[in-house]
């Protein structure tokens, strides 16, 4: 004897609304059998839509057993029934629920995506059954543009996509004319009495309940009458090679459609899609331009630190961390000499300067008078530009020779080209200029190195300071590896000499390092500045996509009604976020680098890397994840019933 495909015992389902309960079905008992075409017919508040959404696995009774084939399925969790979905039922609505953004032949593919078809297979399935049922040349047409006969035609195409062996029809008649609904009744005839599926019409129209073989009653929750129309007997009725799929995708399979289903639905509401990519992109291209502009600030602050000399060390008199008033007499001219001798050392550069009035003819400059030696331009790597350094003679016999930094030539000879010979004015003091100095552009410190002069120390110390201590030594060392040893030697030397410690040396590794720091530290904040602008973009994403999620609520119910997982729904609003803030990111980087070279050219030191586009993408593909997170679950939580309801 053949079993029944449906079995119902004592199924009873009660709502609470606030201390209320209401009771929709009421020890509901019945037997359905393969090949049957049943109506279940009651008028509007029966409880006939509560024992339709029990029977297709949309909804669970309060208590009772309810068999589908044999199985038990009464205590499945929801992702086990949406597998009973795609596999068993067909759902027929009355208002049709099709997807406004999808056409006819994306609409009855639908349940084939849940349960694993191939993307070919599913094509060719679609448009057989829509050639099928009168629709050929209509693959492309989108809902709006059918009428209800024919929507409600795409509707039947989509339950019969995954080969169901049950069809349900929720009132399958209610939104056509008398014509469509004649059609559409005589359809499902033809799909019960020729294919032998299992027909189940829930109605209030005695017309559509006369088309089934048996009429249920239902009143107040209960069956209160069976009604024959025409006998049957299940052992007429030969067993049709329905689906037993497994409902199981590839891992690419799902991101590939989810992929495709994110970027319909953001074309379909481009506005919106627009302003959310807006706060992203805004993000994105404000960590790529403030990170670059700290980048070329830290380039370009190194850069002017490294052009006095990496291998440096830097002699000042008086105690690290002490500020004494005038000048700290403790270093003498001497010291150089005796530090020339330490290993390592290739050039000791005792120093003086002041500021003085130079004078050409009627030209009165102010300037900075630097009393150097002659292994200034090796200790600086500061190459002439025109003329000669002095030398060693001239240093030993107090020559009064001048070497000028461009700047200050520039200005002496605006209009002359050929002034070396030429003698300047320092003090009342007649100098011969020998030679000027290369370009060599701002100091770390923002000074302009060019405007300055370059005299012997000796003289300087003689003639025009009138002091014999020193401001301090530059040292230059031969191997930068061995700096710090060359350190401790030099600082050993001139407390043997001092009899204290009465000077402080650094290195200019340490002030690399020291600079280093505070530009890192000044990057990080611009970026953080910047990284709010970006969280700002996510929470923007995360409200468009909960306000996506109230408006689609309907085709969230359609798309588990054809067997959508949690993991789907989940899978696809977050692939919805993810691709706005990948899109948004990618747009993001390319504006960065246009604005930053926009900045560049009008002279800020700008330096793109690879490291803060990779950076900012990534921190708007996490931002996608995260913030698309709460959407995509309180999406996957709706209860099919009431996200069918929506409006």
């Amino acid at each position: 004897m053949i079993k029944p495909i449906i079995k119902l015992n004592n199924i009873n389902k009660t709502y609470k609304t606030g201390e209320t309960y209401f009771h929709a079905l009421k020890d509901v008992s019945l037997e359905i059998y393969q090949g049957e075409f049943v109506a279940i017919m009651g008028q509007s508040g029966s409880g006939k839509s509560t024992l339709m959404n029990i029977l297709g696995c949309l909804d669970k009774a309060t208590s009772g057993t309810y068999f589908l084939e044999k199985e038990d399925v009464s205590y499945f969790n929801s992702d086990k029934l949406a597998s009973l979905r795609s596999k068993s039922f067909g759902f027929i609505f009355q208002r049709y629920n099709l997807l406004a953004t999808s056409n006819a032949e994306e609409n009855v593919e639908l349940p084939g995506v849940y349960a694993g078809f191939d993307k070919d297979e599913r094509n060719i399935r679609a448009k057989e059954l829509l050639d099928r049922l009168g629709l050929d040349g209509r693959y492309e047409s989108y809902p709006n543009q059918m009428s209800g006969g024919q929507q409600q035609r795409v509707a039947i195409c989509r339950a019969l996509m995954n080969n169901p062996s049950i069809i349900l029809a929720d009132e399958p008649t209610g939104a056509l004319d008398s014509k469509s609904g004649i059609e559409v009744m005589h359809l499902l005839q033809k799909l019960n009495a020729e294919e032998g599926r299992t027909i189940i019409v829930i109605t209030h129209d005695e017309k559509v309940a006369s088309y089934a073989q048996r009429v249920l009653h239902i009143h107040d929750g209960k069956i209160t009458k069976e009604e024959i129309n025409q006998k049957y007997t299940p052992e007429d009725i030969s067993q049709k090679d329905f689906n037993k799929g497994t409902n199981i995708r590839s891992e690419i399979s799902e991101i590939s459609d989810a992929v495709k289903t994110a970027f319909k639905s953001l074309r379909a509401n481009i506005f919106r899609t627009s302003l959310t990519l807006l706060g992203i992109i805004i993000g994105v291209a404000s960590v790529v331009t403030m990170l670059a502009i700290g980048n070329g600030s830290k380039e370009r602050v190194l850069e002017q630190i490294s052009a006095m000399g990496t291998n440096l060390l830097s002699i000042r008199p008086g105690v690290m961390g002490f500020r004494g008033s005038g000048d700290v007499v403790s270093m003498v001219y001497s010291d150089a000499d005796a530090i020339r001798n330490v290993t390592n050392v290739i050039a000791s550069v005792p120093e003086r300067s002041g500021s003085y009035s130079v004078k050409y003819r009627s030209i009165d400059y102010s300037t900075t008078i630097n009393g150097v030696n002659q292994e200034f331009p090796l200790a600086r790597d500061w190459s002439i530009g025109l003329g000669s350094f002095f030398d060693t003679r001239d240093v030993s016999n107090r020559a009064a020779v001048a070497v000028l930094g461009k700047t200050v030539a520039n200005t002496l000879f605006p209009e002359e080209t050929n002034f070396i010979g030429r003698y300047i004015l320092i003090k009342n003091i007649p100098f011969e200029v020998i030679g000027v100095m290369s370009e060599k552009g701002a100091a770390p410190w923002g000074g302009d190195q060019d405007d300055a002069v370059f005299i012997p120390i000796t003289t300087g110390l003689n003639r025009l300071f009138g002091k014999e201590h020193l401001r301090g030594i530059t040292v230059k060392v031969s191997d930068v590896n061995q700096i710090e040893q060359t350190q401790k030697d030099i600082t050993t030397l001139l407390k043997d000499r001092h009899r204290t410690e009465d000077f402080h040396i650094r290195n200019t590794a340490s002030i690399i390092s020291t600079a280093t720091e505070m530009q890192n530290t000044l990057t990080i904040l611009l970026g953080a500045v910047a990284a709010i602008s970006l969280l700002v973009g996510g929470i923007g994403v995360m409200n468009i996509m909960l306000v996506s999620v109230t408006e689609r609520t309907r085709e969230i119910g359609v798309r588990m009604a054809t067997g959508a997982r949690m993991k789907d729904i989940m899978l696809q609003f977050n692939t919805e976020a993810t691709v706005v803030c990948i899109v948004g990111g990618i747009l993001g980087i390319i504006i960065g680098v246009i604005i930053g070279l926009i900045i560049k050219a009008l002279g800020t030191p700008v330096s793109f890397t690879i490291t803060p586009a990779l950076l900012a993408f990534s921190c708007s593909l996490l931002t996608g994840v995260i913030f698309g997170y709460l959407p995509a679950k309180k999406a996957a939580k709706l209860d099919p019933v009431v996200a069918l309801a929506s409006e």
